[in-house]
């Protein structure tokens, strides 16, 4: 039978290598391969989010450990933060959602199949929960069809009290705001050129990009449309926020509903965590028409 400097020198490994894991036990061996499918998978996710999805699978894990890991393994997520403009508080009113369902928030993105043909997606999100209530590709978009998007959507999960949006011929056609003061939902328009006060969208907005679109091939329209679909069910049922206490988006709704019964993987959210959870996030800059 061979020794183990025998092995180590055939196969080019460090002897320090071959012990420590040798040594190590099989709940370490399996944590790590945990830790590596999950990075894997959510290649974009960096690793506090990690370490919180480990944390909510049972495992007794340290940020420091996780980490270090994915360091080890090239698993880092390097992304250049983009620096934003302050608003002076005094320039415009401030609109900031405290329940689900007071505050809307749309927008376009735009993105094309492998053939070069573009298209559109309208997004709604809520932006006290963060839950994204559509994300419906078209080829182009007039008015009459943001209405129907708005209609299914009110339809299944009521209607918002405001919603915010830039200042889009689709957003501001007269057929759209006679349809909403109909509905009595009132309208906050971003100033021309401050994307940033539109920040929870365009936040979202980058998350999709990064995590989806740019990661993925559409060969047709009907294909991107339940791409989207599965993604959007995915990422209110899945992806953990760290604004949300590391929640998902559809746990931290149940949290703001009075009837919301705690489970093991989902404890229940104090009066103070949510507001704490709320207020470091940045204020919302809007005009009110």
């Amino acid at each position: 039978m061979a020794k183990a400097s025998e092995v180590c020198r055939a196969l080019s490994l460090s002897p320090s290598t071959y012990y420590a894991t040798s040594q190590r036990s099989h709940q370490s061996l399996e944590l790590e391969r945990e830790a590596v499918e999950l990075s894997q998978k959510n290649p974009r996710y960096g690793y506090r989010r990690i370490t919180a999805l480990l944390r909510r699978s049972g495992h007794v894990v340290n940020e420091k450990w996780v980490h270090a890991l994915r360091r080890r393994h090239g698993l880092q997520v390097r992304k250049k933060q983009r620096r934003m403009k302050r608003v002076h508080p005094n320039e415009a009113l401030r609109l900031t959602a405290s329940e689900p369902n007071e505050v809307w928030s749309w927008d376009f993105v735009f993105d094309q199949t492998e053939w070069g043909s573009s298209y559109r997606i309208l997004s709604v999100i809520d932006e006290h929960t963060r839950q994204c209530k559509s994300l419906r590709p078209r080829r182009s978009y007039r008015a009459s069809n943001v209405i129907e998007v708005l209609e299914e959507l009110i339809a299944e999960h009521g209607a918002p009290k405001y919603i915010r949006s830039d200042n889009g011929p689709e957003f501001i056609a007269y057929e759209i705001q006679d349809w909403l003061r109909k509905r009595k939902i009132k309208t906050h328009y971003i100033k021309p050129g401050s994307p940033w006060e539109q920040c929870y969208i365009e936040s979202f907005h980058d998350k999709l990009r990064d995590e989806f679109l740019n990661r993925e091939i559409f060969y047709s329209l009907a294909e991107a449309e339940i791409r989207l679909e599965d993604w959007r069910e995915e990422y209110n049922s899945e992806r953990i926020h760290s604004s949300l206490a590391y929640r998902t988006p559809e746990e931290f709704a149940a949290c703001c509903n009075p009837a919301f019964r705690a489970t093991p993987t989902t404890p229940a959210c104090s009066s103070e965590e949510i507001t704490l959870n709320h207020n470091h996030r940045p204020n919302l800059i809007a005009s009110t028409v």
